[in-house]
């Protein structure tokens, strides 16, 4: 007797091969047969006649352990078809903790959070945050990374300068028992504070830690528009120095003067590999990026933490320092004031009832509608309201550099985002349309109308992709003895509904998501089944 007997469908096994009909037994969270199985008994039945079957896909890079605490049925994942997520990106995890440090974390993740919301953090070592997440349960596989940037407030707050001798010790052995716990690599965020203080040689020492371990280097790398490609050359040092596989995380160009650029950065990656070191990249399907609207401000800016950026800014003397680097620039540091412009940066969220009248405006809309002296003003005003927890869209790609990282054979797909629902606690603001379209978005945009990707491929890069670089043995693919994380949806109806406009609105087209065997989400309802289990790299 089965538990679950899959009938009927096409089945895009994950390896790139062509598609093929058979049915799918599963039994103790498991596929145990791929065969004729029409004689067979099951408890459940599932008709995917016309349907395509694929293995559940895998979101190489998200942010989802911010909002998990609060919501672990992470109901704008589960609903288009994302069966394992990988957190701790961007050099932020929610482990390891320093007591004399939570604050400071809280404040960092409350960026991101809405209402309020603040962690309550019942760990301090990376081993206690994954027993944590265990006894708690998830709806979805997790993986974990841990972050660069944690491991740096921990050992060094928010000061920006290099770690002494012993703090790179300490720092060290923290990545080290990360690692040891089931960790899959260390990922860093070189764009925000503390990761933009780090040099290289920092960064090459805690990556040898994770090489020993046999896991990734992921990097949301230091710059995405005028230092693009020294950025990608510094990622690709770190794997080469460090003998560590690397992933260069949701990669663009990003600037009009920049566009274009992809070519040469995917010719570098290219290269290396020549050269032995396992680079790839990820991918969004969306010309537009998300983040906390406080990046907009200079690196030095943020030091020591984000009560003390916001007493900068009740300073007429330090807004005018701002208000010049945003300006002109400062050294490497991009500014997206200068390079993208007031219309192409738009309120997502914000926290104060007052406020919420700006989501979905740019900040030059904003600007008027406040009556201030000019956007800049707007902008410190708005920070010091929301006392720094605002997020922002930002317009900042163009179409042709998308489409061709995605046809990429070195990118996977990834959603960047953290699950939102369309009620309770987490229905808030107007997220980027990728926390809940970018899977169905790539089949019907990439796949059916444009023809860029074979519904093979796009499947590849969706499961086994990234299942072999994170070294997951037993997922990402359609076989016998395999997990069943499995995605039933029909390729001509699937289809992402969410906008920037109105976000919140979960794809059409996808019939069932089956996480470790059992069903998480039957045409269009979530079941609220915690399925998932909390991976390890051991």
């Amino acid at each position: 007797m089965l538990d679950i007997i899959i009938f009927g469908g096409r089945i895009v096994d994950g390896s790139g091969n062509p598609w093929y009909k058979a049915d799918i037994g599963i039994r103790e969270g498991k596929i145990v047969e791929i065969g004729n199985l029409r004689n067979e008994k099951a408890d459940k039945i599932i008709d995917a006649r016309d349907h395509i079957v694929s293995p559940g896909f895998i979101d190489i890079h998200s942010h989802a352990d911010i909002t998990i605490p609060f919501n672990p049925y992470m109901d704008s994942a589960i609903m288009q078809g994302i069966t394992t997520t990988v957190v701790g990106n961007c050099g932020i995890s929610l482990a390891p903790l320093k007591d004399e440090k939570l604050d400071m974390i809280r404040e960092y993740l409350s960026q991101f959070l809405p209402n309020n919301l603040k962690i309550e953090f019942k760990w301090n070592k990376f081993s206690e945050y994954l027993e944590w997440m265990k006894r708690s349960g998830v709806t979805c596989n997790v993986a974990n990374l841990v972050g660069h940037g944690t491991v740096r407030i921990s050992v060094m707050g928010m000061d920006a300068r290099d770690p002494t001798e012993t703090e790179l010790i300490e720092m060290g052995k923290l990545v080290e028992e990360a690692m040891d716990s089931g960790a899959f690599g260390i990922s860093t965020g070189l764009i925000y504070p503390p990761g933009t203080y780090s040099r290289t040689e920092e960064l090459i020492e805690m990556a040898k830690i994770v090489s020993k371990y046999g896991g990734i280097y992921s990097s949301h790398i230091r710059g995405e528009g005028k230092t693009l490609i020294d950025a990608v050359k510094e990622a690709i040092r770190i794997g080469e120095e460090a003998h560590v596989p690397v992933q260069i995380s949701h990669h663009k160009a990003a600037g009009r003067i920049y566009w274009g650029k992809t070519i040469e950065t995917l010719s570098l990656m290219e290269d290396a590999r020549e050269r032995n070191v396992d680079v790839t990249c990820d991918v969004y399907p969306y010309t537009a990026g998300m983040t906390s609207l406080i990046t907009l401000l200079p690196p030095w800016a943020h030091e020591g933490g984000l009560e003390t950026l916001l007493e900068r800014l009740r300073s007429s003397s330090v807004r005018n320092k701002i208000r010049e680097d945003m300006m002109k620039g400062l050294g490497e540091w991009e500014s997206f004031v200068k390079d993208y412009g007031w219309e192409n940066i738009v309120i997502s969220s914000v926290k104060t009832d007052k406020n919420k009248c700006f989501e979905g405006k740019n900040l030059k809309e904003i600007c008027e509608l406040m009556k201030a002296s000019d956007e800049y003003t707007a902008l410190f005003n708005l920070i010091l309201e929301e006392e720094g927890c605002a997020t922002m869209i930002v317009y900042q790609m163009c179409e042709e550099d998308v489409r061709r990282v995605i046809s990429s054979h070195l990118s996977m797909v990834s959603t960047d985002s953290w699950p939102v629902s369309q009620k309770g606690l987490l229905a808030f603001g107007k997220p980027h349309p990728r926390f809940y379209g970018t899977y169905p978005r790539i089949f019907r945009r990439y796949v059916r109308e444009e023809k860029i990707l074979t519904l093979e491929d796009a499947v590849r890069k969706m499961t086994s992709f990234p299942a072999q670089k994170l070294g997951l043995k037993d997922r990402g693919l359609i076989k016998e003895n395999y997990w069943a994380d499995i995605v039933v949806f029909d390729i001509k109806r699937i289809n992402d509904k969410a906008t920037f406009d109105n976000p919140h609105q979960y794809p059409e087209g996808i019939s069932y998501v089956i996480v470790n065997g059992r069903v998480v989400a039957e045409n269009g309802i979530h079941t609220h089944i915690l399925a998932g289990k909390v991976l390890s790299k051991k």
